[in-house]
This record gives structure tokens, sequence and C-alpha cells, in this order.
């Protein structure tokens, strides 16, 4: 069966076809980075009106290979996200279950970056551990089967995407900060500055407002002398966010006995921590799961790929359901 998801969370208007679960027809996604750009973030009410401009195209992009006919579903993200962000897509994916009579599923966004891998990987089945890191989470979960997970440990402050934006724009990066500190990185020295790991003691939490910090002030009284340059700070910082996720997961799977991990969000398209987990995979024998580039970013395959579990489950919502900024992880247990 196929279904027509919808994402509109933050600042990417995307659409896709999905069949039972894995298969992509369609992913369109319509990338508003080149309007927030020169504002160094997203504007919620800027994001808003570019989905406004956006959705009709996007949804008549993806839709296109096969034709509402084929069509059995309609999923959207329900939440978290930007609250004006989240009311284009909602509202789209309830119009047209409303004049097609389609089941509406309203999907976790955070579980949709938690099953983006399975795009990749067909056969990848819970149980497992999970670690989503986006710009605006950081949530380590244990994944007992579908819709029945454990937060382990989440962010106390500033998640992992987060930090890299505002370092990158301490730095004079740019935005999105992500990108831009990993490609100015592969000119610096990783291990020139010692900054702190926050690894929380006793917790599987993360904090990243600590080392931020700790990079503007090195920044702020950094001295000519000390010959430190741009690409070394950024390196030195991100090898800090990565030995800190790292670590945390290689603590949450021992503790856990879980061999099979999986990652998801847009922080995991970093080529070093892609390159850590790959090392930590090899020394402690686990079967690490990463989704391909364009699935660890906002997109709509990865919400199909979880409205189909809820299809089978008979799990739709009602069509005066509403949007959720806030929507937590214990939404997702049903």
């Amino acid at each position: 069966m196929k279904i027509l998801a919808i994402e509109t969370t933050c600042d990417e208007t995307a659409a896709a076809v999905v069949q039972d679960g894995s298969k992509v027809i369609s992913n369109v996604v319509y990338s508003q980075i080149p309007v927030h750009k020169k504002y160094g973030g997203v504007v919620p009410e800027l994001a808003s009106r570019q989905h406004l401009e956006a959705i009709n195209e996007v949804i008549r992009r993806a839709i296109e290979p096969v034709g509402f006919s084929d069509i059995s579903a309609v999923g959207f993200s329900r939440g978290p996200g930007l609250v004006g962000s989240l009311l284009v897509g909602s509202q789209a994916a309830r119009t047209i279950c409303f004049l097609k009579k389609l089941p509406l599923i309203a999907v976790n966004h955070l579980e949709g970056h938690l099953f983006s891998a399975k795009l990749t990987y067909p056969d990848l089945q819970p149980p497992f551990l999970g670690l989503v890191v986006s710009g605006g989470h950081t949530e380590l979960v244990k994944v007992e089967n579908y819709g029945k997970y454990k937060l382990l440990g989440a962010t106390r402050d500033d998640a992992a995407g987060e930090a890299f934006d505002k370092v990158a724009k301490l730095l004079g990066l740019g935005y999105p900060g992500g990108p831009a500190i990993e490609k100015i990185s592969v000119k610096g020295n990783p291990q020139k500055i010692k900054f702190p790991r926050p690894y929380l003691a006793g917790s599987y939490d993360f904090s990243f407002s600590g080392l931020k910090t700790a990079v503007y002030y090195f920044w702020r009284d950094r001295k000519k002398s000390d010959k430190i340059s741009v690409a070394d700070v950024a390196a030195s910082f991100q090898n800090a966010v990565v030995d800190t996720l790292v670590e945390k997961l290689r603590l949450a799977a021992a503790s856990q006995k879980i061999k099979k991990i999986v990652l998801g969000g847009g922080v995991v398209a970093n080529s070093r921590l892609r390159e850590k987990i790959a090392e930590l995979a090899k020394k402690e024998k686990l079967k690490v799961y990463l989704p391909e580039l364009p699935y660890c970013l906002d997109n709509a395959a990865m919400i199909g790929a979880v409205a189909y579990h809820y299809w089978r489950k008979k799990i739709f919502a009602d069509l005066t359901v509403e949007s959720k900024p806030d929507l937590r992880w214990h939404s997702w247990n049903h």
C-alpha cells in the first residue's frame, strides 16, 4: 500500500509517497535555507509563509508518479516543531483526507527520524537503541517495538545541532552551521584545543550549552600569538560534540545490552560522526544502521515509513486533530 506523507515542522516543505513503509516512490523537498541564511537562522514567520507558497506544488510533484487513486492514507508530522509551519502541513493533510475520503495518520517528527534508516535498510526491525541528533533535539531512545519506546536520555539545554549553529555564527561561518563547521574542520586540527566533554556522569542526558560557552570565551580571549585558526576551533568543537555523542551511545548500548544501533537526524549527516560511529561499531561489535544522507535531513519519506506501521495497526487521527509544537517523546507510545 502507498502513503502520501507531508513534513513541515521547520524550514523544509516536503512530501513523499512511500510504499509498504520502506520503498520510496517519490521524495520532494523544498529547502528554505536561501531565505533564512541572511538572518543567520530560521525566522518562524518567514518559514510558515514559505510553506504556504510551496506546499501545493511540493505535494503535486510527490503525487505525480502515482496519482491519488493509488493512495491509501495520508500521514503528516504533528509535532514537535514551529507552530506556523506545522499548521500548514496539517491543514494540507486534513484537507486532502476530507476531499479524498482517506484515513489521516498523525506522526511524531522525532519518530520519523528514528525510523529514517528503514528507508535505507528495509529489513530493519526493533528492538534497537536509537539516537536522534538534530537541530532541536538530541535524544537517546530504547526501541522495544513499533510504538513501544523508552526515553533514556535527552538534551537538558542546547541540542547538538543548535550548538553547531550557534558556534558557526560565533566564528562567522554562516548558516546552516553544521555543514559550515564540517567543511572548515577538514583544514583544522581536532586536537588543537581541549574543549570540555559534557558527559554528565550517571546520566544519559546531554548538555551542550557549557561547551558552546567554552568556545565563546576561548574565541573572545584568544591572542594573536596563539596561532589558532578558525578551522582549529571548529574542528576541536566538532570533535568534542562527536566524542560526547559516541560515548553516551557506547555507555547506553553496554548497559542496555543492545547490539543494534540506529541513528537519525540532520547531525547524523556529519562525516566525522559517521566515522567515529563506524569505529565504535567495530570496537564494540555493534551493528549500526545509518540513513543515507538525504534521509538524515528533514524529509517526508521518513514520516511515510512510520505512518505505514500506524496504518497496519489502524491508528488513525480525527480530522479535527491539532498540531502540537511541543509534542513529547511519550506521545510515541500507543
